[in-house]
């Protein structure tokens, strides 16, 4: 779909663009990292609400800016406190790109994030809607931050029938919003287009009677609200099914170990855990030899106490519990460590992890 003067022949730009701020500035929400828009902290919270929920973001958000109250304090911090820091938020790539880049502003930059989307867009983990909010938002510029709020938003209003969940289709909907943004106030526009798609024009049931740009919305007036956005389904995740045990010593410590430096929760603690490739031998005495000969540990396994499953974006894990004893001489190193109760606070555990440490201390 080719975007030209066609698409905006059935809006009066002005008045959509002075509804939809009029109404942002009126029923914004008071959000940390609106206070006064600083483009570090606009660019952590960013990061931090991609597929999460700004209700879930905004503690994070406040321990993170209180860790790391400046660009140098990142750049500076230990690696294994910043991953503390976002536990629990999951996608911990992220985190670590964040880092990467900070460190790049505070060198390159001397600490200022750069305010040219040539500049920005060559930051680690920085994609065009990261750099479009950062720029319109912090900065003033009249960049486009498209996201699935957006996209759903400007489907309706404009009756778009491109499948949002395709790449190419946010191409389109970037030069949608170049020939729709305000000059005067892009922070305000682009903000308001997100508050949009999240408080008012919802995936399913959008609150249309509500909505402050309903004069301007063609799929209301045809009706098909409820049909757009085109959005095909992804495809199905795959299911992986783990043996995990939380292990202590005689001392009561728990037996630890740090996830390689690459890959899926790269650098993140974990318990013991091993795949099961072959559900047939799933029993005890099977996995406790898959448990010695995986990870060269000699331990006694007691009990099964639960199952977690927790989903990624790609695939489901299926997490059997066990707990039980190391039966031997244990030697730490810097990818197994044995630690007690309270040395268990400074690790950062990915969630499905924290779950199961819920699970054993409710027994």
């Amino acid at each position: 779909m080719l975007i030209g003067h066609e698409i905006f022949k059935n809006i009066n730009i002005n008045a959509f663009q002075n509804d939809l701020i009029a109404w942002f500035k009126n029923e914004q929400r008071d959000l940390p990292w609106r206070i006064d828009q600083d483009p570090y902290k606009v660019w952590v919270s960013e990061i931090m609400l991609q597929q999460t929920r700004v209700d879930t973001v905004i503690p994070y958000f406040n321990r993170f800016i209180e860790w790391f109250p400046t660009i140098d304090d990142l750049a500076e911090a230990d690696e294994d406190k910043v991953l503390k820091a976002w536990e629990g938020l999951g996608y911990y790539s992220r985190v670590r790109n964040l880092q990467s880049a900070v460190k790049e502003v505070k060198e390159k930059y001397n600490g200022e994030v750069p305010n040219t989307p040539k500049e920005i867009a060559e930051l680690k983990g920085v994609g065009p809607y990261t750099a479009g909010a950062i720029l319109s938002i912090a900065y003033g510029i009249p960049e486009p931050a498209v996201d699935g709020n957006v996209m759903r938003v400007l489907s309706r209003i404009l009756s778009i029938w491109d499948d949002i969940a395709k790449p190419s289709s946010r191409k389109i909907f970037e030069q949608v919003v170049r020939g729709l943004i305000s000059h005067e106030d892009p922070s305000a526009f682009n903000q308001a287009l997100m508050e949009l798609g999240a408080l008012v024009c919802t995936p399913t049931s959008p609150s249309c009677l509500l909505c402050p740009v309903r004069e301007h919305c063609q799929a209301f007036f045809a009706g098909v609200q409820n049909e757009l956005p085109v959005k095909t389904k992804k495809t199905k995740t795959r299911d992986v099914q783990l043996a995990s045990a939380i292990i202590t010593d005689t001392s009561g410590k728990f037996l630890i170990h740090k996830r390689p430096k690459n890959g899926l929760l790269a650098n993140l603690w974990e318990f013991p855990t091993i795949e099961l490739h072959h559900p047939m031998l799933n029993d005890r005495e099977h996995i406790v030899t898959r448990f010695n000969e995986t990870l060269d540990l000699d331990i006694k396994l007691e009990q099964i106490i639960g199952q977690i499953d927790h989903v990624f974006s790609h695939l489901v894990w299926n997490l059997k519990v066990y707990t039980g004893t190391i039966t031997s001489e244990f030697t730490e190193t810097d990818e197994w460590k044995l630690a007690s109760f309270e040395e268990m606070k400074e690790y950062a555990f990915p969630v499905p992890y924290q779950k199961m440490f819920k699970l054993y201390q409710s027994l």
